[in-house]
Order: C-alpha cells, then structure tokens, then sequence
C-alpha cells in the first residue's frame, strides 16, 4: 500500500473550521475504491496544524486519487486557508491494513 502522512499548517482564523472546509474532499476521497483510509487529526501542540494520515491499496489507487476532480478542487479551494506549503512523508508499505502495537499489547477482558 501506499501510506501517507501530510501535516497541515491552517491559518489561525479558520484552524477551528478546518474540518468543514476539508469536508467534501475527505468524504470523496474516503468513497474511492482504492482508498484504505483518509483520517485527520489535529496537533496537541500547535492548534494550527492539522495530520492527515492516508493509505491507498496501490500505485494505482493512489493515481486515481490525484487525478480525480475531488483532489482538483482541493488544490484551488485549500491552498487558501493555509499557512505554507504542506509536509508529507510518502512512502511504499507491504501490508495492506495497520498492525498491533505489541509492545502495548492489551491483555483480553474478562
């Protein structure tokens, strides 16, 4: 899979809309086939950045998400609530779904 973790820095007055402004891309982009997973999360230490983390099943999927008229728009609607360029580590993993955290293996209840 393709695995992707982008951080956000969103201009203070709309940090707090963030997740509306970004809402039909993130929706779209959760409906294409070979998208995995698109999840955001905001900073604990600077409530101006946002993380997106992000996973498509392969080349071909993550192709498709660039090329699609979702991600077009979000290149001309985003930019303007931003802060700088985003940051993003992009990079190819052989599994297709998140593994256990074992050295934080959390014992059976009951």
């Amino acid at each position: 899979m393709i695995f992707i973790t982008a951080k956000f820095r969103v201009l203070p007055e709309d940090a707090d809309r963030w997740p509306e402004i970004v809402s039909e891309f993130t929706q779209a982009t959760r409906g294409e086939p070979g998208c995995l997973w698109f999840d955001w999360s905001r900073s604990l230490d600077d409530p101006n950045e946002y993380v997106l983390v992000e996973a498509f099943r392969d080349d071909d999927a993550g192709a498709a998400h660039v090329q699609s008229a979702h991600f077009k728009t979000a290149q001309q609607t985003l930019p303007p609530h931003l802060a700088e360029t985003p940051r993003i580590v992009n990079f190819k993993v052989p599994a297709d779904d998140w593994s256990l955290l074992g050295e934080m293996e959390v014992p059976p209840k009951g």
